[in-house]
């Protein structure tokens, strides 16, 4: 029985990283849904690009509140959940602070104060981001599109992060009395912030504080775990994938119009006097005709897209410097991630149910993404410069726009007169190519 404690830290163990491990399975395979996309390309500048923004915290600190606080909050929480090493040692074979008989008194000292001045920052962080979030009126924070869950799902991530804090030092303040009035051989380890904010544990007897101690060391541990698997189900993904986002971005210049293989190809072919049109394609060359052109539906997007729409962290910050949108377009560029994760979660649900995806008669574009949004974006590249983790939503919107055009030839009538200029005149005016020097007579 004096073993009890560990098999049932071990069982929720294997069950809570199990799970968490299912989790990250069926992103990867939904992910996988999208077309191959080949960005293997200068990895020097990959990695030095990951480092800088996706560690570094480079385009957070654009907006210097925002920034710093996240700063806070994320650097304090990965630093402490290295404590979770040491919890997870004690846990299985019942020892009590593991880490002090492998850093020495000193260091351990140094270490347990460091990761309580952090979660000091992290509780501060988190309290701030409640209060902006919810009563400051931050625009971008406030807009329609994130009623309900959207908003929930942030709120949530917030009170179990101040939970989670509030158990460390609940845990440290305890473990603090214990050691120095009931252990004639204290364990090291300093704990300025828990000594005062939970000074008043002295109050309590052994029997209460060993009470304390446990329930706040196995809340912390199940917490971090929860958290863990709650990652799945919020926008809070964006903790591990922006790493693979930034790595993987874009880092040709934003916006650049991609040329699909495909009809350089037949362009070229209609340009060659000597070419025969009714040749059969040479070996291999079959294969690089897309089924469709641009996108229709999550299928046709690449896998770096889908990435993408899985990474974005619903902050906003794309939509609050999106010249459509503060002009009362219906366009919102945060919005076209969230809609294609939607889609890309429905369609993962269709794959668990029936084995295979199954055709649902729903489609990205008009379910999800209307023709109105896409066709409001000016191009500006406002909101992919304006990513704190280098998203691309314009990317989407560019392969739906293909599709409507080079597709269902579904673009707006000024475009359509547009291109037919440009067909007719090779210019976009309406005019003809003699009178083009016109201009000039006076």
């Amino acid at each position: 029985m004096q073993y009890i404690d560990n098999i049932i830290f071990l069982i929720l163990l294997v069950a809570g990283f199990g799970l968490f491990a299912k989790s990250l399975q069926k992103i990867y395979r939904n992910i996988k849904l999208g077309r191959e996309i080949n960005r293997s390309d200068r990895k020097a500048e990959r990695w030095e690009t990951m480092a800088r923004v996706a560690m570094g915290q480079s385009k957070m600190v654009k907006r210097p509140v925002a920034g710093i606080l996240h700063i806070f909050v994320y650097v304090g929480f990965v630093i402490i959940n290295i404590e979770l090493i040491e919890i997870i040692v004690d846990g299985i074979f019942g020892t009590h602070r593991f880490l002090a008989s492998i850093f020495g008194h000193g260091f351990y000292n140094f270490f347990t104060a460091t990761l309580e001045i952090l979660a000091l920052l992290v509780v501060i962080g988190v309290v701030v981001f409640f209060i902006r979030r919810n009563f400051y009126g931050v625009k971008r924070l406030t807009m329609k599109e994130l009623f309900g869950w959207p908003k929930n799902d942030a709120n949530w991530i917030l009170i179990i992060e101040f939970a989670l804090m509030v158990a460390f030092f609940s845990m440290n303040a305890a473990d603090h009395q214990l050691q120095g009035v009931y252990d004639a051989h204290p364990i090291p380890g300093s704990f300025p912030i828990s000594g005062i904010l939970f000074g008043w544990f002295s109050v309590f007897g052994e029997s209460t504080l060993h009470i304390i101690e446990k329930t706040a060391w196995w809340f912390h541990f199940v917490g971090i775990l929860f958290f863990m698997n709650y990652l799945y189900y919020s926008k809070h993904l964006h903790i591990i994938l922006a790493f693979p986002s930034t790595w993987y971005a874009n880092l040709d210049l934003y916006g650049k119009f991609n040329n699909l293989d495909s009809v350089t190809k037949e362009i070229k072919l209609m340009m060659d006097p000597n070419a025969d049109p009714y040749a059969a394609p040479a070996e291999g060359e079959a294969a690089d005709v897309p089924s469709k052109f641009g996108a229709e539906d999550i299928f046709d997007l690449n896998q770096v897209q889908l990435l993408n729409a899985y990474s974005c962290t619903e902050c906003g910050r794309c939509t609050s410097v999106c010249p459509a949108n503060i002009t009362g377009k219906k366009l919102s560029p945060r919005l076209i991630l969230m809609k294609t994760r939607d889609r890309l979660e429905e369609v993962g649900r269709n794959i668990d149910k029936n084995g295979k995806f199954e055709d649902d008669g729903k489609k990205l574009l008009n379910d999800y993404i209307t023709k109105e949004e896409l066709w409001a974006c000016t191009t500006c590249n406002a909101c992919t410069e304006a990513c704190p983790v280098l998203l691309d939503p314009l990317s989407i919107i560019f392969e739906m726009r293909r599709f409507l055009v080079m597709e269902q030839s579904a673009a707006p009538q000024e475009l359509n007169l547009m291109m037919t200029n440009v067909e007719n005149n090779a210019a976009p005016w309406q005019y003809n190519q003699a009178d083009r020097l016109n201009w000039a007579k006076d």
